[in-house]
């Protein structure tokens, strides 16, 4: 068996004194949360020479508080552990993804996503992170929120009131579709509004 390398080591050694289960989840949850409180100014704002800013101390000091409920419990660093072990690989891809479509590209063209495009890969990473979620949260049986959810759409697939759903969200979907296609005349392109008759 081939000796453990020196870095391998240090990476168990992070570990057995907590720099995973404890220190990185901390700072994660301290990070996120401090920047939803800024740039939504929940807490407030004040004045100073006449320029508002964000009460930094009030969203400090409740990102610290909330991300050291989090590392409280066991069952919250796990979770989030997993789901940002998941989100990582879903970043990745989109990044892999992304480099691949810079292949058809010359040097002095960006990359980016517009148009249908952009909301659709929006829409489909929005729906991993979700599922990733229901599959890191688990239920007292150990079983996941999106394993039960799966298996009880399955259990209730033939049923009328599973085919109503459906059929409604065909519809909402068809009906938004119709709506944006067919809105008003002066959001399509090219509209200038109507014409006014020359007065004599």
């Amino acid at each position: 068996m081939a000796d453990e390398s020196v870095f391998r080591g240090a990476i168990e050694f992070f570990n057995d004194i907590g720099i995973y289960d404890v220190v990185l989840p901390f700072l994660l949850i301290f990070t996120i949360v401090f920047a939803i409180l800024e740039k939504t100014k929940v807490l407030g704002t004040e004045e100073i020479d006449g320029k508002n800013y964000t009460k930094k101390n009030l969203n400090a000091m409740v990102s610290f508080v909330l991300a050291f409920l989090v590392i409280a419990s066991t069952k919250l660093v796990s979770l989030v552990n997993q789901a940002m072990a998941n989100i990582t690989i879903i970043i990745l891809v989109s990044v892999s993804f992304l480099l691949l479509i810079g292949s058809f590209y010359r040097e002095d063209e960006d990359v980016f996503l517009t148009g249908g495009w952009r909301t659709t890969f929006m829409v489909l990473v929005f729906i991993a992170i979700i599922l990733i979620f229901l599959n890191a949260i688990q239920l007292d049986s150990g079983q996941s929120w999106l394993v039960y959810f799966w298996e009880w759409i399955s259990d209730n697939w033939g049923t009328n009131w599973a085919a109503s759903i459906i059929m409604l969200i065909i519809v909402v979907f068809f009906m938004f579709i119709v709506v944006k296609e067919w809105g008003p005349p002066k959001h399509r392109k090219g509209w200038t509004g109507p014409k006014q008759e020359k007065q004599e």
